[in-house]
Order: C-alpha cells, then sequence, then structure tokens
C-alpha cells in the first residue's frame, strides 16, 4: 500500500486489525516520509530505531484488543517521555532525559502505540507562531515560510504534513486549537482535569490541558478515549465518568441548542472570518440544531486576565529551572552568578518577557491590582459562561482571527501576536472544552477552523457536533509536498 502516511487513524487500525498491514510496515512509512521532511523541522528529537523495534516486537505478538495496536505516534516535546530527551522547546532543558513517563504518554503506550519521537513546540509553550523554539521554526506544510500556529507548532505541522496519524499538543491559551486552526486539522482541547498533567514540562497550571490532534473527529474521539482518565499523580485529575466517546460519536444534533456569542464580533475582525462564522451557523441549521443569540459581556477583559494570570504562574513554575539540578548549567563565579548567568542564557526572549511580566504582577504592592484582580475576572468570565449553558447545549465562535501569517511577520510585536488567542483564551479561563475543526479557506487558500465550545465534562457534545459539521463541510487540505 504506497499511500500508508495517507490514511487515518481509525484506517490504520482496521488495516492492522485485518492483517492487511504490519505494524513494521505502517512505522517503517512514517519513518520515511519524517526523514524526507526535514526542511520543515518538526521533530526535536526523533525515536526511530526504536520505534522500529517495538513494531517487530508487537508483530511478533500482537495484540488487536488494545485501542492503538502497533500504531506509531509523535508527541509534543513538551510530555516527559522515560529514557527520550525532553526539552520543551529550551536550551535550558536541552539536555534532559527524564527518568519517568508522562500519565497521558503511558496511556498511550499500555493501548499499544508506539512512540516515533518528539515534536518542535514554542519554547516552554509560550507563543502562538512556533517562533520561539531554541531548535528553530517549524514550516507549515500549507505553504513555505508560514507559520503552523503555536505553540503546539510541531504537532499541527507533522500532523497535517501525514508524518504522524495522530499527535498530542497541549492547551494553555489556544495552543491545541489554533494551531490546528492554521494547518486543516482538527484540534481538542479538553476540560481542565479531564487528561492528567502528571509529567506535562508545566507553564500555567490551572490553565494547562492536554488533548488529542489529528485528521479528523472521529479520530480525535478515540484518542481522547485513551489519554482522558483519573490520575492520583496529578491533585488536579477529577474523577468523573467519561464516555467511551468513540463508540458514542454520533451525527445526530437535531434539537441541540448553540450560542452564538455577539461579543466575539471583534472590531477589526476579516471579513472572512466572518463569512466562515455565517456559514458554520448554516451548517449546524442544516444539522437540525437551533440557534440561540448569547451574551459573554465579560469575554472582552479574557485576553488581559489571561496576560496576568498565566505569566504568574510561569515565573512561579519556572524559578526551579536554577542549573543545579539537572538542565542547562552556565559557570559562574559565584552561586548567585551562575543562577544569573543560566537563566539569562538558557531561557530565550519570550519566555523571560513573560517571567518579567509575571514576577511583576506577583510582587508586593502590585498584586492586588493585577494578579488578584485577574483572578476576580477569571470567576466572572467563568460566571458567564455557567449563565449561558441554561440555555444552549454548546457555543459556535470562529478559532482564530486570521490564517497562517508568515514567519517573522509578527515576532516584533508581542501584543499582535498575543491578539492570535482572542478566540480561544475565554475558554482555558473558564476551564471549558473546545474542539477546532477545519472549515474552509481564506482567499489566499489557507485553512480556516470554526471552535465549539461545550458545557464542563461534555466533549461528547462538541464531538459530535463537530462530527456533524465535519460530514457537511467535506474539507480537502490542499498540500503538495513542497518540502520535499
Amino acid at each position: 500500500m504506497s499511500d500508508i502516511t495517507k490514511l487515518s487513524l481509525n484506517e490504520l487500525i482496521q488495516n492492522i486489525r485485518n492483517k492487511k498491514l504490519s505494524s513494521t510496515e505502517i512505522t517503517n512509512s512514517f519513518i520515511e516520509r519524517s526523514e524526507k521532511s526535514k526542511k520543515l523541522n518538526t521533530y526535536v528529537t526523533d525515536n526511530f530505531s526504536s520505534a522500529l523495534e517495538a513494531a517487530k516486537i508487537f508483530d511478533e505478538k500482537p495484540n488487536m484488543d488494545l485501542k492503538l495496536p502497533g500504531i506509531p505516534i509523535a508527541v509534543k516535546d513538551l510530555f516527559c517521555t522515560n529514557g527520550v530527551r525532553t526539552t520543551a522547546g529550551s536550551n535550558i532543558l536541552n539536555n534532559f532525559i527524564p527518568p519517568y513517563e508522562s500519565t497521558v504518554t503511558q496511556s498511550m503506550w499500555d493501548e499499544g502505540a508506539i512512540l516515533l519521537g518528539k515534536l518542535n513546540c514554542d519554547e516552554f509553550a509560550m507563543g502562538s507562531s512556533n517562533e520561539t523554539s531554541f531548535f528553530g521554526n517549524v514550516q507549515n506544510p500549507i505553504g513555505e515560510n508560514l507559520v503552523p500556529g503555536g505553540s503546539s507548532g510541531g504537532s499541527s505541522a507533522a500532523l497535517a504534513a501525514n508524518l504522524t496519524p495522530v499527535t498530542i499538543g497541549t492547551d494553555t491559551g489556544g495552543s491545541i486549537r489554533q494551531p490546528a486552526s492554521f494547518t486543516g486539522t482538527v484540534g481538542l482541547k479538553p476540560t481542565y482535569g479531564s487528561c492528567s498533567r502528571y509529567g506535562i514540562v508545566a507553564f500555567a497550571s490551572s490553565l494547562d490541558q492536554a488533548g488529542p490532534m489529528s485528521q479528523n473527529v472521529k479520530d480525535a474521539a478515540l484518542l481522547l478515549e485513551v489519554i482522558s482518565k483519573f490520575d492520583n499523580k496529578d491533585s488536579t485529575s477529577i474523577d468523573f465518568k467519561r464516555n467511551k466517546y468513540s463508540s458514542e460519536l454520533t451525527n445526530n444534533i437535531k434539537g441541540l441548542k448553540i450560542g452564538i456569542p455577539n461579543e466575539y464580533r471583534v472590531e477589526g475582525m476579516p471579513e472572512e472570518i466572518e463569512d466562515l462564522w455565517k456559514k458554520g451557523i448554516e451548517i449546524i441549521k442544516d444539522c437540525g440544531a437551533e440557534i440561540v443569540d448569547i451574551s459573554l459581556p465579560t469575554t472582552k477583559y479574557a485576553l488581559p486576565t489571561y496576560y496576568i494570570v498565566a505569566p504568574a504562574e510561569a515565573s512561579s513554575n519556572l524559578a526551579r529551572y536554577d542549573g543545579v539540578k539537572y538542565g542547562f548549567r552556565s559557570e559562574g563565579e559565584n552561586l548567585i552568578d551562575m543562577y544569573e548567568k543560566t537563566r539569562s542564557e538558557g531561557f530565550g526572549e519570550e519566555v523571560k518577557r513573560r517571567i518579567l511580566i509575571g514576577t511583576y504582577v506577583l510582587s508586593s504592592g502590585y498584586y492586588d491590582a493585577y494578579y488578584l484582580k485577574a483572578q476576580k475576572v477569571r470567576q466572572l468570565i467563568k460566571k458567564d459562561f455557567d449563565n449561558v449553558y441554561n440555555n444552549v447545549d454548546a457555543i459556535l465562535t470562529p478559532s482564530t482571527p486570521s490564517s497562517a501569517f508568515k514567519i517573522g511577520e509578527k515576532t516584533d510585536d508581542p501584543v499582535s501576536m498575543y491578539l492570535n488567542d482572542i478566540f480561544t483564551v475565554p475558554v482555558n479561563l473558564a476551564g471549558l472544552p473546545g474542539i477546532s475543526i477545519p472549515a474552509g479557506i481564506d482567499n489566499k487558500g489557507f485553512p480556516l477552523g470554526l471552535q465549539i465550545i461545550g458545557k464542563p465534562f461534555d466533549e461528547q457534545t462538541i464531538l459530535n457536533i463537530a462530527y456533524s459539521m465535519e460530514e457537511k463541510i467535506n474539507f480537502k487540505n490542499n498540500i503538495t509536498d513542497w518540502w520535499m
């Protein structure tokens, strides 16, 4: 089978179970394609030789009852992988090899998946374009010199380029959904507490959440089923009755009420984003659901709130990187000098910027004025969502305010870069699930996504809505393998 890498996750599983393909054949196909695709700069660390060994072992004793039998998968370099380098896209962790495994990745290996390697990302997940990584920019397979979105840019690019059948990313303010929108793929950010944070390199602990990235909604549902579970090792993990997301997937959404928030029609939003949104509304109606106008009045404060809360938590989380126990160390004349040089040389500019912001808003005299106030506003944002969910089952919005932009276009303008998260950030602040699906293209032919936001722990409903819409949209990614 010549186009193995173009098969979806569910198709690959079916071929393995029917013994039409072996794990070795599949793994080899993805490795060969990945080796020809180095120009995209998606991988930080490959695990190709070990992956092939694992595939051969699986083929000798196949277990077809597993959910991911012998399926090779590359993951974002934010997940700790036992014995395989984990850098978080940073020089300060350039030589870090974890002695333990993250719960999310372990869940995949327990179901038969095989680690292909670690994918590039913005340094410590701080970025919206994958331009802050110590290991360089990732190219969007959609077109040369385009950003793939961030921070899970390596994941979205590898997925869109068929270098991995599915992948996992992390989403703190939109880092799964925005790159999914930029690359014409599906990205799901689950409810906070749904997937364990154990073994994920922390950015902002009250916002970070792992989630699936895939070619289609059905694959995302299956991967969520694998990685969403209660974990005692994570104090924020929540024990609730989880759905069998893939087997309960349905395209029947008749009678559901879908909210359209007035406040998301932001000033200066391009006409093609507005048109895409209107198209999404019409598709929802065609599927038999009802459209309801809603109001989320505190949404306008979401971005400033996020850019106080997230850097504050980041400055605290990143205090542990001091060059003493592990990671990069710079030589200094004394302990303080070593600390200062290590952190100055080990962190990139964007990370240093956010640490400084975070330290400032937590400092004496400013804590009440900024951080405490931001936490109060965060509660108001959550209340807005709680109120509208008394009347609607889900919310439909654009995923991003634009399509993929050129590498370097916004690097000197951090505020403009931060505005990319305008539609995604409120979801993280409120701890809600959200999914981005490809829904059309702009006038340059670049993909655009629509976002469906759900009630807490109601991933099944937004998956069902996305599945119904996907069928009607029938989006086809136009990728020409220009990098080969």
